[in-house]
């Protein structure tokens, strides 16, 4: 999961150092959105056994909500769009990965 979001997080780190064409940035944002629909219920699951007040389940939370924001959501039909929408996804796998590495 995580080379998914480094690809996209740190162009850099893919092949020759250049941004992912086309073909696989449509790879890596169905990659993501599936990594994001596996890893939320088992991050959900883990938070509702947080105490309610817990600043950690807070958090968790309005992360799970924003990856359900940013799957929900549809990118305009042009190169840049679709490229910020995976550097979004990427961006909410990274904090969900985090907390649940942290929950763990």
């Amino acid at each position: 999961m995580r080379v998914a979001v480094n690809r996209l997080l740190d162009p850099g780190a893919g092949a020759h150092g250049v941004p992912p064409a086309a073909g696989e940035l449509e790879m890596l944002t169905l990659q993501l959105r599936g990594h994001l629909q596996l890893l939320a219920p088992e991050i959900q699951q883990t938070a509702s056994r947080l105490p309610r007040q817990s600043p950690s389940r807070c958090c968790v939370l309005a992360c799970l909500g924003e990856a359900r924001m940013t799957l929900d959501t549809e990118p305009e039909p042009t190169s840049a769009a679709g490229a910020a929408h995976a550097r979004q996804l990427a961006r909410v796998l990274n904090a969900l990965l985090d907390h649940h590495e942290n929950l763990a």
